[in-house]
Order: structure tokens, then sequence, then C-alpha cells
């Protein structure tokens, strides 16, 4: 095939954009809502650059009928968002009915545009009162979440079909209880691995409880996965800094909720941080309940050693509040440049990544379970400049966009069935410790004004979903 031909995606294949609560709503305060662990994050000095938080973010929530407009005009078909538990259950007390109304409103909005809702029902914002007691290093909070993910059915499962559980969980466990890097910002590998199971342990009773609610719901939780390598294949010691990356990173996740076991060597990795404690009867088989869909989130892979790197890349905002390494048990694994193009963020752009991602995960997971694979979050951060007629030229983002969805077709032509494709994100937005310094929308927003502009990825991929072919 040449260059100049154009490919085309499956019939039923998916285009989407995904966006999430506290990065886009604002309204922090309004209607009942209170503060959840990014609330109380952002004002933690030393944590968010600038100081900033998500109190405005896009306006989304007395915004959203004019961006569900602008979705509309791109031809998405589908759109992933999140539910806030912090505005339907504030304080994670009684349902909110304003809070509730808020996400009822948008799935009618969305339904009356000919967009699919893609529902999230937690991506990072756990009620700050509830971090008080213990948050997700506390077994209780798994109950909470199903209970509160039965809320949300009870207000939208008329209308919702896709329900995903967890977001990333290993943000939201590893990156915020052992790193540090994001809210609630401890720095204890023994929290981290006890979020981790917990978190997992609230996935699988909430897809229990959601499959008795209604079978014919699709259901499954998101993972940002990733390509480990090692700098050296020849030496031991980055061969097993690539395995430990690995384990940490993408089994300890997959693992369970496909094969209802936790890595053996990745149990013996974290051994000395007692995640063999929080594990009780019945737990890996709670958490191993069949899903439906499996979501990947890919943004770069990692080259690995036990040797730091020259020039090492910068890994996480330049915070001054100080952190630690995310992985609990990976403190010698460095990071190594492949010498590939970078966007704002210094991620590596690798889309070939994507493509050995998606086989490998479909081959050892989602093929023998039965469970379909869609990409649920991929993008570039790139410092995008508003020419003088008002566009947004951004050549890079648009060469991302295209470089990533032919992997996904490559991935496919290896027998993979990918069934969409969500980018993220929908607009700028807030961007957790980076605040509002970096930009990964597809549409740009000038966050004094809040008006909107179609940037030229936009417009690109507004044609790609129009010809359902990529050229």
């Amino acid at each position: 095939m040449t260059t100049t031909d154009a490919r085309s995606f499956p019939p039923e294949f998916l285009f989407g954009a995904a966006t999430a609560a506290y990065q886009i709503e604002g309204a922090a305060h309004e209607d009942g809502r209170t503060d959840s662990i990014w609330d109380a994050f952002s004002r933690v000095p030393g944590a968010v650059l600038g100081a900033e938080n998500g109190d405005v973010a896009c306006d989304h929530y007395h915004r959203y009928r004019d961006d569900v407009a602008m979705m509309k005009d791109l031809g998405l078909q589908t759109y992933r968002f999140s539910t806030s538990w912090s505005r339907v259950q504030p304080d994670g007390g009684p349902v909110n009915p304003k809070g509730i109304d808020f996400y009822s409103r948008l799935v009618d909005e969305l339904l009356g545009a000919g967009i699919k809702p893609w529902l999230t029902l937690y991506h990072w914002d756990l009620p700050q009162a509830l971090e008080e007691k213990g948050g997700w290093a506390n077994r209780d909070t798994a109950a909470l979440f199903r209970d509160y993910a039965l809320n949300v059915h009870d207000a939208l499962g008329d209308r919702v079909g896709v329900w995903t559980t967890l977001n990333e969980p290993w943000c939201s466990s590893f990156l915020s209880y052992t790193g540090g890097v994001h809210a609630p910002g401890r720095q204890s590998p023994r929290d981290g691995v006890a979020a981790a199971h917990h978190l997992l342990l609230g996935h699988g009773l909430t897809i229990e409880a959601l499959r008795d609610r209604d079978p014919k719901l699709e259901l499954g939780i998101t993972l940002n996965l990733t390509v480990a390598k090692p700098a050296d294949p020849t030496r031991a010691g980055d061969v097993d800094a690539a395995r430990r990356i690995d384990g940490q990173f993408n089994r300890v996740f997959l693992d369970p909720i496909f094969r209802g076991s936790y890595p053996e060597d990745v149990l013996q990795d974290v051994a000395q941080f007692g995640l063999t404690d929080f594990i009780q009867a019945g737990d890996l088989a709670q958490i191993s309940q069949p899903i439906d869909t499996l979501g990947v989130n890919y943004y770069h892979g990692e080259l690995v050693s036990d040797r730091p790197a020259e020039h090492p890349l910068l890994a996480q905002a330049p915070t001054s509040r100080p952190t630690r390494s995310a992985f609990p048990a990976a403190d010698g694994v460095f990071n190594h440049p492949q010498g590939l193009p970078l966007t704002a963020m210094e991620w590596e752009v690798q889309p070939d990544g994507l493509r050995e991602l998606l086989v490998h995960v479909n081959t050892e997971y989602a093929a023998p379970a039965g469970t379909s694979l869609y990409v649920t979050e991929n993008g570039a951060a790139f410092d995008d400049v508003v020419a003088a007629d008002g566009s947004v030229p951004d050549p890079r983002r648009t060469e991302f966009l295209k470089a990533h969805l032919g992997a996904v077709l490559d991935a496919i032509d290896e027998g993979v069935g990918v069934k969409g494709y969500f980018y993220w994100s929908l607009m700028d937005n807030y961007e957790w410790a980076w605040g509002y310094d970096k930009r990964f929308g597809i549409v740009r927003v000038d966050y004094e004004t809040q008006k909107r502009t179609v940037k030229d990825s936009g417009l690109a991929y507004a044609e790609i979903i129009r010809d359902r072919a990529l050229s």
C-alpha cells in the first residue's frame, strides 16, 4: 500500500473524544458540590504549577449545550466523560439532586445530538471527606464506590449503555498514594499497593452490581498501559528494569482483572509493602468479573535501565513540592530517551508502540476473555499559537493523531478487533499538576473568555470521521 492510498476503518468503528469532570466542569462549589481530593490538593503549596485549580476550568458545567453542539459539528460518534462523585454525592453523603441532574441533562443533550454517551464513574476526584477517612487505602471505599455507581445508574441507566468503572487506576493509586504527584499526594508504597487493590475491588463490586441491574449494559474499565523495553536487551539489569515497569504498570492490573491473580513476580517485588495484607478471601474472584470492554490509554512507551540516563527527559510537572517514584519497587529503574520526537510534556512520540500494545493486550488478555478493545485516550500536548486570522495551526498534533490512528489500523490489520478511538482531549483543560500550562485539546480554550476554537487538528479529525478513512 502506498502512502497516498486511503485506509478505511471498519463500519462499526467508533470515533470519539474524551474529557474528565474535574478538568473541564468548573462550578466547583455550585449546586451543592463539595471538595474532591483535587480541590484540596490544588491548595497545597507547590503541588500544582501556578497554584491553579479547577474552580472554573472550561466552565463546561454552564456551557455543556454549546460544547455538545461543537462535538456534533466535529462529527463525533461518541463522547467519553466522567461523573464527579463530589457532585453526585457531596462529601460522600446522600445523592445531590442538582448534581445528578447536570449529568442527566448532559446525557439528554448528547442523545439529542446523536452522540453515544460513554460514562466513566471515577476519574480521580474522590470526595475529600472520604480521603479523610482513609481514601482508597481504606477498604470501605470500595463498597462506597459501588453504592455511588448504583446511584448514578438509578438516574442514568435508562439512557446510558456503556459504563466504565475506573480511569487509570495506576494513577489514582501509585501516582497519587506512592509518588505524591497527584491528589491526595501521599508518598507511601504501602498506601499505594493498598489503594491499587481497593480500586480493583471497587471495580469488581461495581461490575457485579451493575450486571445484576441490567445484563445488557456494556461494562468495563480503562487502564493506562505502556510498552516497556530494556535499554540494552543483553544486560540483565536492564531486562529486570523492564520487567518491573511492565509488572507494576501493566500486569498488576491486567492479571487480577483477566486472570484472577496478581503476578508472582510483582507480589515478590512489593512483598515488603504488604500487598497480601489487603487481599481477603474472595477478592480476586470479585475483581475478575467478566467485562465487555477494556479501554486502553496510551501516550508513549518506556525504554528503561538500571543505570541513569545521561540526558533524562522530564518525567513530571516541575512543581516545587517534593515527590518520589510512583513505582513502589522500582526505585533503581531509569527511563532513557529513544531519540524520538517529543511533545510539550517531553513525552516521546511512539505510534508503533500503540500497535504493539494492542496486539499484545489482545493476544494475552482481551481475546481469550471475549473482551472488546477500545483506545480510550491518546493525545499530545503542544505549545499552540493562535494565528493572526484566529485559527490554530497545530501540524504536529495533526501528525500525531494520524500516526496513531494509523497504528490502530495496523493493529486491526494484524487481527485485533479494535472497536473505537477517543482522542484526548476534546478541548484544552486543567492538566492536573501542570495546571493550565499544557494543552492537549483539538479545540483551543481561551481561559479568560472561555471562547472555543477548533484547531486544525480538530478539523483534520472531523475530515477523517466524515470519510471514515485515513489518507
